[in-house]
């Protein structure tokens, strides 16, 4: 099963190399058309030369928010860089190119900004490097010192708004994120007020402030009990006057100081909260860096020495509000403390009765202060989150790096060249192949021994090979003839009788080579020992003379319209056994005469005559006269010509001989191209190698009686393969002498 599907796919594949072969010159003009196209072209096309500048993009902060641990980043996408592609072919960009090269004067078709607009987008192009992070920005100019210098422009200017961009986002953020600082200053402000308001106004004695959470002591600092009372107020009195006295010792030694030695001296008296103990260690570290860098050679100018003093100065301004927040706090420790030792002053027996009171009030209190402290809290973590965002926010920005500038180039980019000759080829063959099988799909002629078979529904007698000469006229043994002893052959075995000998040959147009079929078959037969006479039927456009250059004035017309004897119009041909008979004047009404009693009759004299009579027609289609012929001989054979007929056409010859009662014998497939036509060559491979070299002698004809009258007919052995020959009459001075030629088994 796989080798047939294997040998229908190679089927196939020659087919398809065989419908190339057939039509090679379509698709070499169709190829030099479309090619010599490409080349003239590529010839008048300006050369345009390149300028392109190399960019790499840098992913840039799109959001900032608070108690994050990174903002979000612009990753380099597809989307990211096609929206670079549009930045850079934007009006906005492109704008100031134009107006910087002054492209409105210089460009003479550019009348506007928008006209000048147009003509640049059509010169750029953007593209980028697979797998990295860069860009190009390409122009095509025919001057190539333009082309470099508005590629540079671009560039420079795509960067320019690149960085305004990036500077005016960064600007927002900051003033974001200080916004957002200062409202959460408010807010502590605020709960701080609230919880002093509730300490005066219920009285309360809060001493679990000594470093302790709100919640951690405040039960323990408000029992209310008699005993518990007094003990604890005289304890709490002697605990709120040592801290109330370092208290007031800490805002003493503190008050005066400024800048860093406040910074020191808080450190010093171990006065700190979270945002000192967190970003003082961060200010020396960046000390020592800052120290570092000076040491090594970098001037004040430096991008990392101006860095890490942004940086150092940011984290001196949180220490110093820490400071500031520390000292506060110590006020607002300070004013507690007074408050509570004022209260356990005042605290006595009489107040004993109010403690269940004062419990009430505390819990609101407590509830204030909790506030307080989560919100100071959220204050700390901020402004520890908001210091990287802004110290990210405050570097310069530089989000495009030009790695290449243009330069200008000797060498025109475009167009190209070999490229565009190299698809012109391609699309040059690639167009003609497809037109060959267009052409293949619409032709409908004969092609194959098969499209005979299947529309005609009759043998292929014989394949007769392209340029074949009259076969007579060639000296020595010619190859072509071998052809016409198969169609000799093929007639033998395909005609019903010995006695069907008169045969006409036929075609559906002029020009399909009937005539030099018939002339060369009956060389061939004349050769092989038949008596054989030609008769030029076409009384149209006569032929058959020519191949033998005898004058046809006397012959067939003449026969029938007058009393002329049957030897006065056959004519001896110089080959032996080959006689013929001239079409004669031609007559006005040529199916008129070829359709009455005295051609009947001629035919059956001669069928009794001669061994094979040989009738040339007109063509079918165009007039009457070969469908007489047809319904008087014996057989009809028809020469078609391959590839030139359409099957609609050849059955329709078919069909007229049929109308006639004509007896179809078979077909010649006339003027078969067998180099281009593999199909057909095994029809031809052999005839070479068997035909008889000029070196080998030629068989004698064995003497027989050429033509001899009716009462005196003589019959002779048959032979082994050819069919038995008829004696005939022999034409007074006409014939050749008593004595005809057979042939021996090498001649067949």
């Amino acid at each position: 099963m796989d080798d047939t599907n294997n040998s229908e796919v190679k089927l196939h594949a020659l087919d398809y190399w065989q419908v190339i072969r057939n039509r090679y010159g379509v698709i070499l003009l169709a190829f030099f058309l479309v090619f010599m196209t490409a080349a003239v072209i590529t010839y008048i096309m300006p050369r345009e030369y390149l300028g392109r500048v190399r960019l790499q993009i840098q992913p840039v902060s799109q959001e900032y928010e608070v108690f994050r641990e990174n903002s979000a980043r612009t990753m380099i996408t597809p989307a990211f860089i096609q929206t670079q592609f549009q930045i850079i072919t934007s009006k906005e960009t492109l704008y100031d190119v134009i107006d910087e090269m002054q492209l409105v004067k210089k460009w003479e078709d550019a009348k506007t900004r928008g006209d000048a607009y147009g003509l640049l987008l059509d010169k750029l192009s953007t593209e980028e490097v697979r797998g990295t992070d860069l860009i190009d920005i390409e122009i095509f100019h025919t001057d190539p010192q333009e082309a470099a210098d508005l590629a540079n422009a671009i560039g420079q200017a795509y960067k320019n708004r690149r960085t305004e961009i990036e500077t005016s986002r960064s600007n927002q953020a900051l003033d974001m994120l200080n916004a957002q600082e200062t409202l959460q200053e408010q807010k502590v402000e605020d709960a701080r007020q609230a919880m002093v308001e509730l300490m005066e106004k219920f009285n309360i004695v809060d001493l679990g402030t000594g470093g302790m959470p709100a919640w951690a002591g405040v039960g323990d600092t408000t029992d209310t009990g008699s005993k518990q009372i007094v003990m604890a107020s005289k304890m709490n009195s002697l605990q709120a006057e040592q801290e109330i006295s370092t208290i007031k010792t800490h805002i003493q030694t503190l008050t005066g100081l400024e800048g860093e030695k406040l910074i020191e001296g808080a450190v010093a008296l171990n006065v700190m909260d979270s945002t000192i103990s967190t970003f003082f260690p961060e200010r020396q570290k960046l000390k020592v860096q800052l120290e570092a860098l000076l040491k090594t050679g970098l001037g004040p100018q430096h991008p990392d020495i101006q860095s890490l003093n942004s940086q150092l100065a940011e984290v001196d301004r949180i220490l110093e509000n820490g400071v500031k927040s520390v000292k506060e706090s110590l006020g607002t420790r300070l004013e507690i403390a007074l408050l509570s030792l004022k209260s356990l002053e005042g605290i006595g027996e009489e107040k004993k009765d109010e403690s269940m009171l004062e419990r009430k009030s505390y819990t609101t209190y407590v509830e204030a202060k909790r506030n307080h402290e989560t919100q100071n809290q959220i204050l700390t973590d901020m402004r520890q989150a908001l210091l990287k965002e802004k110290v990210d926010l405050s570097l310069p920005k530089n989000p495009i790096e030009i790695h290449e500038n243009a330069e200008p180039n000797e060498v025109p980019a475009k167009p190209r060249v070999p490229l565009q000759l190299a698809l012109g080829a391609v699309v040059g063959i690639v167009f003609g192949i497809g037109l060959a099988f267009f052409l293949e799909y619409l032709d409908t002629s004969v092609k194959t021994l098969e499209d005979v078979e299947r529309y005609l529904g009759v043998p292929v007698l014989a394949v007769i090979p392209k340029d074949v000469g009259v076969l007579h006229k060639q000296s020595g043994l010619s190859p072509d003839a071998e052809a016409y002893r198969i169609l000799r052959t093929n007639i033998e075995f395909n005609r019903k009788s010995a006695d069907a000998n008169a045969i006409t040959i036929v075609s559906g147009g002029a020009g399909e080579g009937k005539s030099t079929t018939l002339v060369n078959l009956a060389y061939i037969c004349a050769q092989g020992g038949y008596n054989t006479l030609m008769i030029d039927g076409d009384l149209r456009r006569p032929k058959l003379h020519t191949f033998f250059d005898i004058n046809n004035s006397v012959g067939l017309t003449n026969y029938l319209t007058t009393d002329l004897m049957l030897e006065d119009v056959i004519l001896q041909t110089p080959i032996d056994n080959l006689y013929f008979m001239p079409s004669g004047i031609l007559p006005a009404d040529a199916a008129g005469i070829l359709n009455s009693r005295r051609m009947s009759e001629l035919i059956a004299d001669v069928k009794n005559r001669f061994d094979l009579v040989l009738i040339d027609s007109p063509p079918i289609l165009g007039v009457s006269d070969a469908s007489v012929l047809a319904s008087e001989v014996d057989l009809t054979m028809i020469v078609i010509q391959h590839r030139k007929l359409p099957r609609g056409m050849l059955i329709r010859v078919k069909q007229a001989i049929e109308n006639v009662g004509g007896h179809l014998l078979g077909v010649v497939l006339n003027n078969v191209d067998v180099r281009s036509d593999s199909q057909y060559q095994y029809y031809t491979s052999y005839y070479t190698y068997y035909s008889p070299t000029q070196s080998e002698p030629r068989a004698k004809a064995r003497p027989t009686e050429a033509m001899i009258d009716d009462e005196d007919m003589v019959d002779y052995p048959d032979h082994e393969v050819d069919t038995p020959s008829k004696s005939s009459g022999k034409p007074e001075n006409r014939g050749p002498s008593a004595g005809a030629s057979a042939y021996d088994d090498d001649e067949y």
